[in-house]
């Protein structure tokens, strides 16, 4: 006999339960897809991240680094050396070595130029960190910025701010000195700038051909450091000095 009672659940309901919240990194990768923004390795993502979604990335990403311990035989249950170290990989990741792609720039003011000066001057040695994109092994070096005023000008503690901010990602040295040189003429608008960067890769100290003593020195220059062949050697000349004095 066919029942005439009403079914205790809709028809279907039993196959399609209450789907699972999707990741954090699946709901911020698609909504930088929404945006048709880029998210490379040395892009800055934080504009697009909710409240809370950092706290879950980590947990996330915690869960992967267990993953990779376990996939490369490690026994994390047991091993007193590395049963929290997910946890740490994770918070040293988004927190410090890789904090440049999801935290805010620093607050970083400018003042009028207001006794219009237009000498140069140089900034250095600044300390950069940084991560190779290719092996994530570190990148350590020195940065001297150059600039001859604009309009506007920024404290010389701010040069440090923004150099720490924008090499905290994965990179490759060539590319993160030309978004730096883009963050300061975006803060300052100078009439000249000129940035050098010395720095060696573990990528070739610790692995690969290993060349202990190696290190690769690039520059950019714009503006009037560009333009004025002088300009750009008059600063080049100020880093040695820099340089000498250090070493003394």
């Amino acid at each position: 006999m066919t029942s005439t009672l009403p079914s205790r659940f809709p028809t279907g309901a039993m196959a399609t339960p209450e789907a699972a919240p999707l990741p954090a990194s699946h709901r911020i990768r698609e909504r930088l897809r929404e945006a048709g923004v880029s998210f490379l390795a040395n892009d800055n993502i934080s504009a697009y991240l909710c409240e809370g979604e950092l706290d879950q990335l980590e947990i996330e990403v915690a869960g992967k680094v267990r993953d990779l311990l376990r996939s490369l035989v490690i026994d994390i249950e047991n091993d007193h050396n590395t049963e929290e170290t997910a946890e740490r990989v994770a918070r040293m990741y988004l927190h410090e070595v890789f904090k440049g792609r999801y935290h805010d720039q620093p607050k970083i003011a400018s003042f009028p130029n207001v006794k219009k000066l237009d000498e140069i001057y140089t900034v250095g040695p600044i300390s950069v960190r940084s991560a190779c994109s290719h092996h994530l092994v570190p990148i350590l070096g020195n940065c001297w910025i150059g600039i001859k005023p604009g309009d506007r000008v920024i404290g010389l503690s701010k040069f440090s701010r923004v150099a720490d901010w924008v090499f905290s990602r994965p990179h490759i040295q060539e590319e993160a000195v030309m978004i730096l040189a883009d963050e300061i003429e975006r803060l300052c608008e100078p009439q000249g700038l000129a940035i050098l960067v010395k720095a060696q890769h573990y990528c070739m100290k610790w692995r690969g051909v290993k060349e202990p003593q190696t290190s690769m020195v690039n520059s950019v220059v714009r503006g009037d450091f560009r333009l004025d062949p002088s300009l750009k050697q008059e600063f080049f000349e100020l880093v040695k000095q820099q340089e000498a004095v250090l070493s003394t």
